[in-house]
């Protein structure tokens, strides 16, 4: 499957692999005879004729030993490409299966059918979201909620090569996340279908392949009946794809658990829990080796059993391994660790199977809150849906890292995955990067909140769906709580706490190790959900008025809110007066009538829907509570869809504080000023408005006693917070010049910021966030585009058209500008700055070298961006 080693090598085993039994001595002859002519040669001309007998004849055999180890090398080289990979020197590999599909959209009679002639069919590599660049239509049946998604079904093939030698192994496809509704056949047999879009699944292929010829592996994807969700989907294979190959005894990756029944700083009872399947008609009698790695690949324990496994039956395993003075996994220190799991069967590996995951302690308090390790921690989290903005919901390890980074500088410290199983990526990069997570499966139960979602399949599927969830996420330290449920129908019914006590069984029967909460709009006394018992932790969704009552309403429980705040933002946008509240719309069923003109919402937090606050408000509640362990806000991005206040033409939320491009809000600077220990003083608004307009300048700062603001030098006054105030602010009269501000600590100037009134759109001015990317096709670099004056002051109101041209080996893989109202493609080779800025998102080829991204717009002074491809 993988072949390695420099490209000659490859080169030599691509053109002889498939005759090499027949030729293989012929080459190796030739390598021989050439080797040994060489070295001869350079004995003569090297001295030959002056070396004394004795050193020739040790010259020579030099040389007849070395061609000797040549000719060993050169065979294993062409065996292993003939015969084997390296990969297959494993007992168990894994790669990804995303390669050259073909993709064909709209629905075909029995394309499943290995002979159906697909030549005319789209080739394309997966994760794919074939809905990302549909046509905004306001008529699409989707809806507002989903961008106006039209769905539909997709048809998906891959052809693949199984050698004859491998007819002993077994193999199995698994699938991240196919959005949905997906039927799966391997050479025209049926192997299932799963009409949840956010769960991972895998089937076994072994009895259907065809050994030492070509198979075919189909997929349909029907996304048709719309509108099924409240956010956008996507559509199609959006996750990734995975083979994996193991012997025929082998272990579960799903029934692999690891846990730490006792740990400290100073010594961690490592647990390792796992089921071994044995497919062979005989028992076997298997070694079991559970090791432990630090992450340099230094071992640290051990722990070695003997086992049999009766034919065509599973065991389970438990093995113990003790570790002294543990690095514990944290927030700030996030520690990792192999383990490992090897099957022997006398000295012959059977399996090897490893994870990388921490090992952490933690509580909840019903009066003292959440703790780490023994340390108090309050929990800063935020919602995410699981789009990527401009490439969909087409996962990129690279596109949620950076979504990451930028919220881990803000000071966020915890995820919501909301509200359905996230894309392993995700969880993978909370592990490392350091994020606690609320895994959230379900966003509805029996009872629907659209017409065509989760509920029809509610009664088949839930109980798979959640093991399958549980069972795929548990080994991660990043995740600290299960969440079974968003603002449940069933909340109000006596079905609500029987559904709820037994997804709570399912958990606690799989994953004993971790508490049980879920999202509540309705979270006073009287819901069934909570009232059932069901619950580790209540869990509010909003009704901050009630956060202080909560231990009045459930004495000795443990609060977290699950999801707060929705404000309203679009980013370079103002309303003043900015102590204004607006509440958009005045209800959560009623539409908006007296909006903004251009569908935008104030960035001064001062507009927030019905049910929520503004992030203020919300903040100095949590912050105010030790017991009020946390929060997560509603959300940490925009995303694509529910573009609550409004409706046509707007297409995306305004509730992130970091918007669809991943530019931050103003609000953003809030939060780093609170949530970190980051010297902050950031001012806004922008500095072009009206001669004599009013403008109220809002500063954010920390680490300061007080600001002191200017306009053209002259002071405007010192401004200080008092009591638990989170700004500080000025009502200033416009007038042309330099807005200045100085945080100053026992009066010592810490921090000077300024803003300039700009003048006319002159130049484009664009920096990548990473000037070197790894080649494959993978990899991205995002790069901001600002439209700046003649001095390099960002044009607050710019909106030129940016036109994007290519050199090297690199695509355009979107573009977008945060605008909530945009309707241009996000694979366009343009792309219009909105409030001063714009985003271009490169993909990294297949090869490497250097590209050049030239961006131009009619009147401005054109930049060209270098990066490199490695």
């Amino acid at each position: 499957m993988i072949l390695t080693g420099v490209l000659p090598v490859r080169v030599i085993c691509y053109f002889i692999n498939k005759r090499l039994s027949v030729i293989k001595f012929f080459v190796l002859a030739e390598i021989g005879k050439f080797y040994w002519f060489c070295n001869n040669l350079l004995f003569t001309i090297s001295g030959g004729m002056t070396i004394n007998s004795c050193s020739a004849v040790k010259y020579k055999l030099k040389m007849r030993k070395n061609t000797v180890a040549l000719l060993i090398m050169f065979s294993l080289i062409l065996s292993s490409c003939g015969h084997r990979s390296n990969s297959d020197l494993q007992s168990r590999i894994t790669e990804k299966f995303t390669g050259q599909w073909k993709f064909h959209l709209g629905d075909l009679d029995s394309a499943y059918i290995k002979e159906l002639n697909d030549s005319s069919w789209q080739s394309i590599n997966l994760p794919h979201d074939w809905s990302i660049n549909e046509t905004y239509n306001i008529d699409n049946p989707g809806g507002h909620g989903t961008k106006f998604m039209i769905g539909g079904v997709g048809w998906y093939r891959k052809y693949f090569f199984i050698p004859e030698k491998d007819k002993e192994k077994r193999f199995e496809i698994t699938f991240d996340g196919v959005y949905q509704n997906s039927t799966v056949w391997i050479n025209g047999h049926l192997l299932g279908n799963r009409p949840m879009g956010y769960i991972s699944f895998k089937y076994n292929i072994t009895p259907y392949l065809v050994f030492g010829k070509e198979n075919i592996l189909s997929v349909k994807v029907d996304n048709s009946e719309q509108p099924n969700s409240r956010w956008y989907t996507g559509s199609g294979i959006y996750r990734n794809v995975w083979i994996t190959k193991t012997n025929k005894t082998y272990i579960d990756d799903r029934g692999f658990f690891v846990t730490t029944p006792n740990l400290s700083e100073k010594v961690a009872q490592i647990k390792i829990s796992s089921i071994i399947r044995n497919t062979h008609n005989s028992l076997k009698v298997i070694k079991v080796l559970s090791e432990i790695f630090e992450t340099s690949g230094k071992k640290i324990g051990e722990s070695i059993s003997q086992v049999t496994v009766n034919g065509n039956s599973d065991l389970s395993v438990i093995q113990e391994v003790l570790i002294d003075n543990p690095s514990l996994w944290s927030v700030e220190n996030p520690a990792l660790y192999i383990v490992k799991q090897t099957l022997k069967e006398n000295e012959n590996i059977l399996d090897d199977y490893r994870i990388e995951t921490g090992f952490r302690y933690f509580k909840f308090d019903a009066n003292n809150g959440f703790f780490l390790n023994n340390k108090f921690l309050k929990i800063k989290g935020v919602c995410m849906h699981h789009d990527l903005g401009a490439l969909g919901a087409a996962i990129n390890i690279r596109a949620i890292e950076r979504q990451l980074q930028i919220l881990k500088e803000m000071g966020c410290n915890a995820i919501r995955t909301a509200h359905n199983p996230p894309a392993p990526e995700l969880l993978q990069l909370c592990d490392k990067m350091g994020f606690l997570v609320m895994n959230e499966t379900f966003d509805m139960w029996k009872r629907k909140k659209t017409e065509k979602d989760y509920s029809i399949y509610w009664d088949k599927w839930h109980k798979q769906d959640l093991h399958d969830h549980i069972v795929r996420d548990r080994n991660h330290p990043s995740v600290i709580m299960w969440s079974i449920g968003n603002e449940i129908p069933e909340q109000w019914s006596g079905e609500g706490g029987e559904i709820a006590l037994e997804l709570s069984g399912i958990i606690k029967d799989l994953d004993p190790t971790r508490p049980i909460t879920a999202g509540n709009n309705h979270p006073a006394p009287g819901n069934k959900i909570i009232s059932s018992g069901a619950l580790d932790i209540i869990g509010f969704n909003y009704a901050h008025d009630d956060f202080e009552n909560f231990h009045n309403w459930y004495p000795n429980k443990v609060f977290i809110a699950t999801e707060t705040t929705s404000a309203l933002a679009t980013r370079g946008s103002y309303d003043m007066p900015s102590d204004s509240i607006r509440k958009w719309p005045e209800r959560w069923d009623l539409l908006l009538l007296d909006g903004n003109a251009d569908n935008s919402c104030s960035a001064y937090d001062n507009c927030h829907a019905p049910w929520g606050s503004t992030h203020e408000k919300t903040w100095k509640l949590i912050k105010k509570h030790n017991f009020l362990s946390g929060m997560f806000i509603w959300t940490g991005f925009d995303y694509l869809g529910e573009p609550t206040p409004y409706i046509w033409p707007s297409r995306s939320s305004y509730f992130g504080i970091v918007d669809l491009a991943g530019f931050p809000k103003d609000i953003y600077y809030m939060y780093q000023s609170e949530w970190t220990n980051k010297t902050v003083l950031h001012i806004f608004p922008h500095w072009n408005w009206e001669p004599g307009e009013i403008v109220d300048v809002w500063a954010y700062y920390n680490n300061a006693d007080e600001v002191e603001l200017f306009l053209n030098n002259k002071s405007l006054g010192k401004r200080s917070k008092s009591a638990d105030d989170l700004h500080v602010y000025w009502r200033v009269p416009f007038e042309k010049g330099t807005i200045k501000a100085i945080s100053r600590k026992n009066n010592v100037e810490i921090v000077v910021k300024e803003i300039h009134t700009a003048g006319k759109a002159s130049t484009i001015k664009a920096k990548a966030d990473r000037a070197e990317i790894s080649a494959g096709g993978d990899d991205l670099s995002f790069i901001t585009v600002d439209i700046v004056d003649s001095s390099g002051n960002l044009v607050p109101d710019a909106n030129n058209l940016v036109s994007i041209n290519i050199i090297g080996n690199a695509e355009i893989a979107g573009v977008d500008n945060g605008c909530q109202t945009n309707h241009d493609a996000f694979n366009d080779n343009k792309i219009r700055a909105f409030n001063g800025k714009c985003l271009v998102i490169i993909r990294s080829g297949n090869n490497p070298g250097k590209v050049e991204i030239s961006l131009s717009s009619e009147n401005l002074k054109h930049e060209i961006v270098t990066l490199k491809v490695i």
